[in-house]
């Protein structure tokens, strides 16, 4: 058999001479995405080394278990997001949805590890509200982590509210005083009684709780939520044998709503919050806000001799005790005041 010319006469190719390599290559690319019509809309409940738990629906009883789906990329999912599901969303045990959208945040919690810290963690999504958990006594309260976790609240857009355990070691009158201009919710609570006045604020509501260790904050979730050490152990059944408080965790309420438990916060760093995102939850001042000098901190004389803020206080839209709780946030913030820092 003569061997195969290869130098072949071009003209005398006809289609039985065309080679289409297989495989890669053969299909063009695109970079459109699948759009996942038949996704189902779920609320994240939990999450534990690179699975989450989600109730779909928001329904607590149909808990599936999910991963993020590879076209997110490090698209972050945080506890309190609105996801959708595909995949198997059954919630059988050793099944595996993936999470291929998440929807646009209503509200965030974020805090850095301090204020020099560039990096934020989102603590929860979602939440309408922030409660503060502190005790009145043993150990006793920290103002400077209250003011702290309020200037988080106003900047995410979570409606705070202060709740004062341990009432029955000491009195709230001086705590109470102290943030009487910032029109904020107080709840007192003892811990010899139910917390049905914190119950009802919660009701079908997602509220975050945070608060230091040994406040009461446990004691609580257990009160509000019963069997919640159980539910805990479920919504993060993927991390078995893991200590379930180094992650927010989802509970339900019986009566409808989510309390979203936190683990313990040493500190609020707020490297992310500017002193204008303060200002823009008192809409009295935000007017003369935004008539201060460039990079202002509306802290006031000395450090700011020319903030416009006295102004409004002078021509009588304001009181002057509003305007002292305004600078004190913004002083915490600023990380000014030793005595106030959390």
């Amino acid at each position: 058999m003569p061997p195969r010319d290869r130098r072949r006469d071009w003209t005398k190719l006809d289609e039985t001479d065309v080679h289409v390599r297989p495989g890669r290559g053969t299909r063009p690319r695109t970079k459109r995405r699948p759009e996942h019509a038949d996704a189902e809309a779920a609320m994240v409940v939990g999450k534990d080394r690179g699975r989450w738990t989600c109730a779909l629906g928001h329904d607590p009883k149909q808990l599936v278990v999910a991963m993020r789906a590879r076209e997110l990329g490090r698209t972050p999912v945080v506890v309190g997001d609105t996801v959708d599901l595909v995949g198997d969303t059954s919630g059988k045990p050793d099944t595996l949805a993936r999470i291929v959208r998440v929807a646009e945040r209503t509200s965030v919690l974020r805090r850095t590890a301090d204020d020099t810290d560039p990096f934020e963690r989102v603590v929860v999504a979602n939440a309408s509200q922030l409660v503060i958990v502190t005790a009145l006594a043993d150990p006793p309260p920290r103002r400077g982590f209250i003011d702290r976790a309020l200037v988080a609240a106003y900047a995410g857009g979570v409606e705070p509210i202060l709740c004062l355990t341990k009432s029955d070691l000491a009195g709230p009158a001086g705590l109470v005083a102290a943030y009487a201009d910032l029109d904020l919710p107080i709840v007192v609570t003892r811990q010899d009684e139910e917390p049905d006045e914190l119950r009802a604020k919660l009701a079908d509501q997602v509220s975050a709780l945070v608060g230091h260790s040994g406040v009461g904050k446990s004691t609580l979730v257990n009160k509000l939520v019963p069997d919640a050490d159980r539910a805990i152990g479920v919504v993060s059944g993927v991390g078995k044998g893991r200590h379930t408080s180094v992650t927010a965790v989802a509970l339900p309420l019986p009566g409808g709503g989510w309390v979203v438990d936190t683990p313990g916060i040493r500190s609020f760093g707020l490297a992310h919050i500017s002193a204008d995102d303060i200002v823009h939850s008192f809409p009295e001042f935000t007017q003369a806000a935004e008539e201060c000098p460039s990079m202002c901190g509306h802290l006031g004389p000395p450090e700011d001799p020319d903030c416009m803020l006295d102004t409004v206080v002078a021509d009588g839209e304001a009181t002057k005790g509003r305007l002292e709780s305004l600078r004190r946030l913004l002083t915490s913030r600023a990380g000014l005041d030793d005595s106030v820092r959390g």
